[in-house]
Formats: structure tokens, C-alpha cells, sequence
């Protein structure tokens, strides 16, 4: 659905958006609006997006042609036949008007958004699980899917879209949800993709490469994430990891409450690891005075960072230690995050959604501490990204697994051979590489391999290609 509506409320774009200029009317006071042509319906005021494949202004006259009585657009159109509302910045109008349309439900929540190159999945469980565990009833919106307090419905973005992250949040209101957690993309950032939102607390859980397909350079990707702190209430809180030094960064230029949380450098919110196993780890959490232990299924030095994202989260909504922890340890696994297979093999298997080359080699020291054998790496390049990520991907594997297959994640328009022969293009020893253009063929072969105390990491691209989980699965039920 990709309209936004409204039945017992009269918006007026003129109060809305001062910086408008409006053509052939004083104003627009629309019902219902849409940023697709093709579910345009009598009435509709059409908001004309620009794309990175696609303008919307090249389809104003379709919309106009299925009823749309108003159009949002940057450029004046000529020729018109019904009002026009020019603006600055369409996506971020657009964003405001879908969430008046809706009653602006964020104003009624307890809005958390969280940002980041990774951990914004995990981070978000586990806020959730510690906000349940208080009594709260809690929404959320990301990755693995759109919660609105009753349903679940699969998720398109991992921000939705503006017309589909108002109604969102409106239905999370209806359900009585006392706070909502929102996955924030910096596509979602840079496209102006959450204007109109109130957040209550912003999250930053690291700053690095990122996703550059989507930006000129890193100044703008870093840029786009600090655009998180403007959406945030007067009261709004921040939370910071204190030991990545652009996310603290941004500090430097915020002057409302924040927390922050760290490993190596002083935060209000410190951890200390203490032992670490391919099935759990244990670490001391620090809050003040107040130090207490934590136990979690979830492995790695990024996860703890995630675990105290979490309880700083916790820590501003006023809950103790001990309930937080509880919402920590209560978190067995999140879907595709380092998230362990058990079969009754006696090698470890991991499955990870390492999509970008710091998360690879996160995951991969991650299991390279507590791996007693080799460490094995099935990974893919992925396709239609950005390109020197690939390079940038394989050196990575080279350099911390001893044993790396490489395959095809790509249900896009590149050829898997070229893919793969750019990913090698960068390795030191590329007859070492194992080649293997079937993922599933790619990851019997590396489950073939595995002996007792060995570890696979199966590294994904692509978060609906091939069901990585069944395959292994499948395989180490018949070959074990």
C-alpha cells in the first residue's frame, strides 16, 4: 500500500510547509497522498520524488490522468492542470505530510531510533526485549520486520518508506504500544526518509565506510548520521559509543543529555569481557557504581557493544540493572546475525549477515577467539553495490580465516563470474581461493571440509537469496 490517508482531520500545506510556494491556489489540503503514480486514486495529492533510477516529476501528468487533484514537486511545472505545492526538498515534505496525515503517532511514543553501519537488528532486540522485560509494550521497525503491537508484517526497507512508516507508527499508537524501536538506513537519512518524526532517543552504534553506493563520499555518509540528532524531542536523549571515534564525535556539536558506551574508552557505561566460548560469552557490566555480570548467547566484542546500547537505553528510561540484564540474557539469537547452528557437529557453524567488510572481519575475530581449529569463510561479493567493496571484502577473508570459499550471493543484474573475478582480483594468493559459483555447492564444500574444533562462518550479501540456515542444516543432518 502505498498511499497515506486520513478521514477525521483537514491538513493544511500552507501551515505545514511555510517554505512552499503554491501555484494555481492559496493551498492544498489533501486527504490522502502517494509518491506512486501507478496507486494514484481521485483525490489523491501526488508527491513527485526524486530517485536515484527514477524522477517523479516524469510522471506527474500519469498521476494527474488517474485523479491526483495536487502535486508536491521541487521544479514549477508548466501547463498544470490542477494546484501545485513547490518545495525545497520533496522527500523531506512528503515525510512531514504522511505524518500529519497520520496524527503524527511519533509525538505519542516513546520513539527510539537507532543508526549505524552495524548492530542496528541486534541493538533493537535487544532493546526490546529489555523494554518488555520492564512491562512495556513495545513496536518496532527494521530489518526483520514491521511490529505494530499485534502483527507482523514483512519488512520492505529497513526503514520504511515514508507512507508506510506513518500509518505504521499510527497503528502501534491504536495498540496501545508505549514505545517503538526504528531502524534508521542512511539511505533513510540522506533521502530526508524519517522528516516529521519525534524521536525520544537516538542511538549511534558505529560510524565507518558504510554503504557508499549511496553517497559522494564518506564525508556525506558520516554527514547523513549525525542528521539522526535533529529529529530528536527537546528532551530527547542520546546514546554514543564513546570508543568509535567519529560517533563521538558528533558529541562535539550535540548539546543535549546523552550517554555513552564503551570498551576501551571512559563512558557512563563500560564492559569488561571476561570469557568467551563458541556458544557464550561473559562480561562485567558497569553503570555508575553498580557492576553485574552478563551472560549472553550472543558472541563477540561487537555484540557487548550492542548490549550496552541497550542498557544506556534502559539506564534513561529509569530501569535498574538487574531488568535490563534479564532483557540481555533473555536474547538467545537474532535471525542471521553470527547467529550458531547446532546440529550435534563437532565444529562450530556460524551463519552472519557480514555485509560490509568491518563487519566480516568482525565476525571473523570474533570466531577466531574462541575457534581452537581452523577458521573456514564461505562468502559472496554481492551485486549492483559498491564495487570497491568487494576488494575491500576479500582482503578481509584472506587475512583472518585460513580457509575461504568464494560463491555468488547475487540475485542481481551482474554476471556471478565477473564478481567473483573482481573479488580476486585483490587477493595476494588467489590460487589459494577456493571457487565456487553454486552457493550451495559452496557451502557443502566447506561443511565437507570442516574437521572437530574447526569453525565456518557463511557470510551473506544478500538478505533474500538462498536460505543459507536450511542448507547447512540440511547437509549436516545427512552427513553427521
Amino acid at each position: 500500500m502505498q498511499t497515506c490517508s486520513v478521514t477525521d482531520r483537514l491538513l493544511s500545506l500552507r501551515a505545514l510547509l511555510p517554505e512552499a510556494e503554491f501555484i494555481g491556489t492559496d493551498d492544498i489540503r489533501p486527504l490522502r497522498c502517494t509518491s506512486d503514480s501507478r496507486c494514484v486514486r481521485p483525490g489523491d495529492l501526488f508527491a513527485a520524488l526524486p530517485g536515484d533510477q527514477y524522477d517523479g516529476h516524469q510522471f506527474i501528468a500519469e498521476a494527474i490522468q488517474r485523479g491526483a487533484t495536487s502535486v508536491l514537486c521541487e521544479r514549477p511545472q508548466s501547463g498544470l492542470s490542477v494546484p501545485c505545492g513547490v518545495v525545497p526538498h520533496v522527500h523531506h515534505a512528503y515525510g512531514r505530510i504522511c505524518q500529519a496525515l497520520a496524527g503524527n503517532p511519533s509525538f505519542h511514543l516513546k520513539l527510539i531510533g537507532i543508526t549505524g553501519i552495524h548492530g542496528k537488528t541486534t541493538t533493537s532486540c535487544l532493546i526490546a526485549s529489555v523494554l518488555l522485560k520492564a512491562g512495556y509494550r513495545v513496536g518496532v521497525a527494521g530489518t526483520l520486520g514491521y511490529f505494530d503491537g499485534q502483527e507482523v508484517e514483512p519488512s520492505t526497507h529497513t526503514t520504511p518508506p515514508a507512507e508506510t512508516l506513518a500509518p505504521l507508527l499510527a497503528r502501534m499508537v491504536t495498540n496501545e504500544c508505549t514505545h517503538a524501536m526504528l531502524e534508521v538506513s542512511n539511505h533513510a537519512l540522506a533521502q530526508s526518509g524519517i522528516a516529521g518524526l519525534r524521536l525520544d532517543v537516538a542511538c549511534v552504534t558505529n560510524v565507518s565506510r558504510g554503504h557508499l553506493d549511496d553517497h559522494n563520499s564518506p564525508q556525506d555518509y558520516r554527514l547523513a548520521k549525525s542528521k539522526l540528532f535533529d529529529y530528536l524531542a527537546p528532551e530527547g536523549f542520546a546514546v554514543v559509543n564513546a570508543d568509535d571515534a567519529i560517533a563521538a564525535g558528533y558529541l562535539r556539536h550535540f548539546h543535549g543529555p546523552a550517554l555513552t558506551i564503551g570498551i576501551r574508552n571512559p563512558a557512563e557505561i563500560m564492559a569488561t569481557p571476561v570469557e568467551q566460548f563458541p556458544s557464550e560469552q561473559t562480561f562485567l557490566l558497569t553503570a555508575g557504581s553498580e557492576t553485574v555480570p552478563v551472560r549472553t548467547r550472543m558472541i563477540g566484542k561487537h555484540h557487548i557493544y550492542n548490549c550496552l546500547t541497550a542498557t544506556a537505553v534502559g539506564l534513561t528510561y529509569g530501569l535498574d540493572l538487574a531488568t535490563v540484564v534479564c532483557g540481555l540474557e533473555a536474547v538467545d539469537y537474532v535471525p542471521g546475525r553470527l547467529q550458531r547452528i547446532e546440529c550435534g557437529q563437532p565444529f562450530s557453524v556460524f551463519i552472519d549477515y557480514a555485509h560490509t567488510p568491518d563487519a566480516l572481519a568482525s565476525s571473523l575475530r570474533a570466531l577466531r577467539n574462541v575457534t581452537a581449529g581452523r577458521l573456514i569463510c564461505v562468502s559472496g561479493g554481492g551485486g549492483d553495490r559498491d564495487r570497491q567493496k568487494r576488494s575491500l571484502m576479500d582482503h578481509q577473508a584472506e587475512k583472518l580465516a585460513d580457509c575461504t570459499v568464494f560463491t555468488s550471493d547475487s540475485l542481481q543484474h551482474e554476471d556471478p563470474q565477473e564478481i567473483v573475478a573482481e573479488i580476486l582480483e585483490g587477493f595476494q594468493k588467489p590460487a589459494a581461493a577456493q571457487v565456487i559459483i553454486d552457493r550451495t555447492e559452496a557451502i557443502h564444500w566447506a561443511l565437507a571440509q570442516a574437521q572437530p574444533g574447526d569453525c565456518l562462518l557463511i557470510a551473506s550479501d544478500e538478505r533474500i537469496a538462498l536460505d543459507d540456515q536450511q542448507i547447512a542444516e540440511d547437509w549436516l543432518r545427512v552427513g553427521i
